[in-house]
């Protein structure tokens, strides 16, 4: 539940970026908004209830952690600027696939049945979601198609490493030096013009608020809770909760229109995040029926 509940918080980004957009503030804008006001409440959360020193090796791993997070957002973010949000979205969601390669390479063990039909389930799901099917107009770009690959990438490496470093720390304390690092990187990546010329009229402070605590606190608080407790694979699966709600979002709040294959879509996405439980949860039962006596 934590790390669905993660996902479901990353979902609605979208959505308040757009809307961040019609007001005319820029990705630059938005994306420091994002990531220095979560940092900041992250810093009021340790304040007040884990105030606990950590090493500079410690700060390291988990500032490295961080940049995985703020990775993905640019990269994402960037390949919306060159291919159509559709494919950059299916782009995205081929973290499912690579975090359960990056948990078989590591731990070098295959994947179980339960694992790989919710993936081929979650990689249909997202297709069908995506609006790719019936768009005649869907044109692919070389730079946009890498930054949406390399946002996965960073995404699967954002829940493995969630799962393997510092996981013994307490989770308020890892997530502000987690979001420390990412707002480090994003500094070094923008010019001093753009954080100069940070202002908090016209609602900004709003923008970064929300941003701040769906993007940056929730998820890495809940990523940081969850991802210990359970296997990369799993992890990533669950992450796909993304995709449902950043589409029921749009359709809520920005009123766009979203196909009946679409909606199916979601629900194959729904249905490949529950089979795990499902079929894990049969299996143990089969496992701990006594056998009968010949």
């Amino acid at each position: 539940m934590y790390i669905f509940l993660g996902a479901c918080s990353f979902g609605i980004l979208s959505t308040v970026i757009k809307l961040g957009y019609e007001k005319g503030f820029t990705f630059q804008q938005l994306t420091l908004g994002q990531f220095g006001t979560g940092w900041i409440l992250l810093l009021i959360l340790m304040l007040l209830f884990s105030r606990k020193k950590v090493s500079l090796k410690q700060f390291i791993r988990l500032a490295g952690v961080g940049t995985c997070t703020c990775l993905t957002g640019i990269s994402y973010y960037l390949s919306l600027e060159s291919i159509p949000a559709s494919i950059a979205v299916v782009l995205l969601f081929q973290f499912t696939w690579i975090g359960v390669l990056i948990e078989a390479i590591v731990t070098r063990r295959r994947p179980s049945t339960a694992t790989l039909v919710s993936v081929i389930l979650l990689f249909i799901g997202t297709i069908l979601a995506g609006g790719i099917i019936g768009n005649e107009s869907l044109e692919l770009n070389l730079k946009g198609t890498l930054f949406g690959l390399a946002a996965a990438v960073t995404m699967a490496l954002f829940v493995f490493f969630s799962g393997r470093v510092e996981v013994q720390m307490s989770p308020i304390t890892r997530s502000f030096y987690t979001s420390t690092g990412s707002l480090l990187l994003l500094l070094t990546i923008l010019t001093p013009k753009v954080v100069l010329e940070v202002s908090f009229a016209d609602g900004y402070w709003l923008f970064g608020l929300i941003l701040g605590t769906f993007g940056v606190v929730l998820p890495v608080l809940l990523f940081a809770l969850g991802a210990p407790k359970i296997s990369t694979g799993l992890a990533t699966i669950l992450g796909a909760g993304e995709l449902p709600v950043a589409v029921i979002a749009s359709v809520w709040v920005l009123q766009e229109y979203v196909s009946i294959v679409q909606w199916i879509g979601i629900i194959i996405i729904l249905f490949g995040i529950i089979y795990p439980q499902i079929f894990g949860r049969n299996q143990n039962q089969n496992q701990n029926e006594p056998t009968a006596v010949q």
